[in-house]
């Protein structure tokens, strides 16, 4: 034999022994995948009362379940039709194979399956759907060794996983909830049957596409199973006349997208795989307030627009731009129970509760009467309510003039401090700030943790530092809490598919005695009894709480409290052009608080409805002209008699 021979020779055999050098190498790297299983699973996110708001999921919606929770009737069910050998073979069937090769080699083609639940498996994790000799030698060679790595319940619980079964559902759990609304545990035979039938033509035999084809392989396989004498008589007949009820839902079930983006914006970091990691995110929504708060919101703008409409100045651009925000907390503990970050999401998803500017206007104004009633003064305080004309050096160097004036051009004189804020006495607030010293006001807003963004001028009593009504709410938690300042939190729990839980609390801090910020919590009482927010009035409930109009009436604000439940409402267009001069914080947003305070009784009646005055506070009668005295006992240089407690994490908001 020549040299040429032998060169030809030992190409040949090199090839085969190459290529099975590289099944063997790729068994190991491609094997690892089904026996190290990790696949991408759907993260929940739920309300506090345990109601589902939404699904995380990135290319492929799937819920986990091990095998022991699978039923052992639905295992019967798919090896009925899918692998009746299953717990014999070693992962693949011989006397399959061969009836298979007869009739492939007689098509000139592969025509014939005969996968087991093994091949199958593996087809779905590993290798890709075409028909070819080749990927079908790979598939028989990975599943033979699949069987020797893992046990057959292994192998089941990763099929049942794995698989695809129509409408966006990835394994037997995620379908169960999604065309029942069952846990497995709860499906009837005919449904188990339903689901198993899937995998043969997932998107063929889906049943919110084909609904009959659906039932009718599925009575092929209850026919299966009695042909193998797994089921009796009676059970077959029983499981194919039955016709279930079939949901046909999306897949994210998203009921709360300000809140599901808000989520991820804050755990986007710590949970960088939040979108495949199959968390379990609890939050401290409640999810039949948030509807009430949107469709509250909904009706505001609504009467807004119609309102305009009536006045004939209803144009494109209010239609276009006017939006609003509502968020809704317990400002004991902290806990948003509604957050709506604008009229429709699906319009702009731009969420104005947490990223909005804007100024406040009056509604900053109790800070400023904060620090007077600390400094010394009480509810019944005169403060001059005239005109007075600032000057100031401008930008360019030169002197200005700054000519403040009331809401209706009236002045009053002398007024309470009383008086003052609950018709929102513009001048009487300027010439209180100015009478204390503009540096004295900033001291005290400092002590409430109010500091970014803060004017360097007298402006400040008029609101004009830009707030996002989410910190707004935070800084008023110090008054419908008696003194501690609770951070808003979303987020109650993450539990992580191994069981592990991260536990998020608020931070809180005394600022101020019960007794002090309940004289404001008189005061702002006023405000809704007979002044500019009556229209928040709710019938047989303690309301405190401020309206805010800004210049122009570019922004239309009332931030409320009853003694457990706290809300912040904001109007305005977005591209922060004036809305109508007759759009008040008290008329756009005002009846809003009311809309969604009357849902809040409804749904939970036994809210408290009234405040507990302090022992060191005591009042004579207060009248509509806001003139009525309220004494204070001065007791705060006794710490331990009057510092309240903050409240422990798991206290819970009384419905």
């Amino acid at each position: 034999m020549n040299k040429k021979l032998w060169i030809t020779l030992g190409i040949i055999i090199m090839i085969p022994v190459g290529y099975l050098g590289y099944l063997i190498y790729s068994f190991e790297y491609e094997t690892q995948r089904l026996i190290n299983y990790k696949p991408r699973l759907t993260t929940e996110v739920y309300d506090r009362n345990g109601e589902k708001i939404a699904n995380l999921f990135s290319d492929e919606h799937r819920y986990y379940v091990s095998f022991e929770n699978i039923p052992p009737r639905l295992i019967e069910a798919l090896i009925a039709i899918e692998d009746t050998d299953f717990f014999e073979h070693h992962g693949v069937n011989p006397d399959a194979i061969f009836r298979a090769i007869i009739k492939d080699v007689s098509a000139g083609k592969l025509k014939e399956g005969a996968s087991t639940i093994t091949q199958q498996l593996v087809k779905n994790a590993l290798l890709t759907r075409d028909k070819n000799f080749t990927r079908k030698f790979k598939e028989v060679l990975y599943a033979i060794r699949i069987e020797q790595e893992l046990t057959k319940e292994q192998i089941l619980e990763r099929y049942l996983n794995e698989i695809y079964l129509g409408h966006g559902y990835y394994g037997i759990k995620t379908a169960s909830d999604g065309y029942f609304h069952k846990q497995l545990k709860e499906l009837t035979l005919k449904e188990m049957a339903m689901l198993v039938a899937l995998p043969k033509g997932p998107n063929f035999y889906a049943p919110t596409k084909n609904y009959e084809l659906s039932l009718g392989r599925a009575n092929r396989i209850i026919e299966r199973m009695l042909d193998l004498g797994w089921i009796d008589q009676e059970t077959y007949d029983k499981a194919t006349q039955e016709r279930p009820n079939v949901y046909n839902d999306t897949l994210s079930k998203n009921s709360g997208p300000y809140i599901i983006d808000e989520v991820m914006r804050q755990l986007g970091n710590a949970f960088p795989d939040i979108r495949s990691g199959g968390y379990k995110i609890y939050t401290t929504i409640d999810m039949r307030l948030q509807e009430a708060g949107y469709k509250a919101l909904q009706s505001g703008r609504n009467e807004i627009l119609k309102r305009a409409e009536e006045a004939g100045e209803l144009d494109q651009n209010m239609q276009t731009q006017l939006n609003g925000a509502l968020m809704s907390m317990d400002p004991n503990t902290g806990e948003v129970l509604a957050m709506v970050g604008g009229y429709d999401y699906s319009v702009s998803p731009f969420n104005r509760v947490t990223q909005a500017k804007r100024q406040p206007g009056s509604a900053f104004k109790p800070f400023i009467y904060q620090v007077a009633l600390d400094s010394g003064m009480s509810p019944a305080s005169l403060v001059p309510d005239i005109a007075r004309t600032y000057t100031y050096a401008g930008d360019d160097g030169e002197e200005k003039t700054w000519k403040p004036k009331n809401y209706k051009n009236e002045y009053k004189g002398m007024v309470t401090i009383r008086n003052a804020l609950t018709y929102s006495r513009n001048l009487a607030t300027i010439n209180m700030v100015s009478d204390m010293g503009f540096g004295k006001v900033v001291e005290g807003l400092h002590r409430y943790g109010i500091v970014e963004n803060l004017p360097p001028d007298l402006s400040i009593a008029l609101g004009t530092i830009m707030l996002s009504p989410h910190d707004l709410a935070k800084y008023y938690t110090m008054f419908a809490t008696g003194g501690i300042q609770t951070n808003p939190i979303l987020i109650r729990q993450v539990i992580t598919p191994k069981g592990e839980t991260f536990r998020y609390e608020n931070k809180r801090r005394q600022v101020n005695t019960r007794e002090q910020t309940y004289l404001m919590t008189s005061i702002l009482q006023d405000v809704v009894s007979f002044g500019t927010g009556t229209a928040a009035r709710v019938a047989g409930v303690e309301i405190a709480g401020k309206t805010g109009t800004t210049n122009k009436n570019v922004d239309a604000w009332f931030i409320g409290y009853s003694p457990t439940v706290e809300t912040v409402i904001w109007y305005g267009n977005d591209n922060n052009t004036p809305m109508r001069r007759s759009e008040t914080g008290g008329r756009a947003a005002g009846q809003v608080f009311r809309y969604y305070y009357e849902d809040l009784f409804r749904i939970y009646p036994n809210t408290k409805r009234y405040f507990d005055r302090p022992n060191g506070v005591y009042s004579e009668s207060r009248s509509a002209d806001g003139n009525g005295t309220e004494n204070f006992t001065d007791v705060s240089q006794t710490p331990d008699a009057t510092q309240e407690q903050a409240p422990t994490t798991n206290e819970k908001l009384v419905f």
